[in-house]
């Protein structure tokens, strides 16, 4: 077994977000939303409040255009989202997320605020803040649409 000082950060780090991860796939699955991936999680939480284009989505979301769309199309079929046309550009479409994605977001927000007390629980108030800090300081170098 690996000790943990030669465990590398990326592991550190995926290990909590692969434990909150299970436990709102669950409480979905629970609640019934249970037709929809993790790949379409991805997409569906680069969705803007306003509708967000399809390219866009797949630059986000790290993935070819091509997948974005075919997982779009799924996230379509089951009623998570709908596209629309785009405002600023009548020849684009944004895809929004419906009625069906809100309500799961509600349980997933649920689940998250439950996972995130049990760790502040955990580590205490002045590590989980320390913690959150460095996380979105890590944004700034980590991700292009913070």
């Amino acid at each position: 077994m690996v000790g943990e000082s030669e465990i590398n950060t990326g592991v550190l780090l995926f290990l909590p977000y692969r434990a909150l991860e299970n436990r709102v796939f669950a409480a979905l699955a629970e609640a019934g939303f249970d037709d929809f991936t993790p790949a379409q999680a991805r997409v569906m939480q680069r969705i803007g409040p306003h509708g967000t284009r399809l390219t866009d989505l797949a630059e986000q979301a790290q993935i070819t255009k091509q997948t974005a769309g075919f997982l779009v199309d799924q996230l379509e079929k089951s009623g998570y989202v709908r596209r629309v046309p785009d405002p600023t550009d009548k020849r684009a479409r944004l895809v929004c997320g419906a009625e069906k994605a809100r309500a799961a977001k509600e349980v997933a927000d649920a689940v998250i605020a439950e996972v995130e007390r049990e760790w502040e629980e955990h580590l205490g108030k002045r590590r989980m803040k320390q913690l959150r800090e460095a996380l979105t300081l890590l944004r700034e170098i980590t991700d292009p649409w913070a």
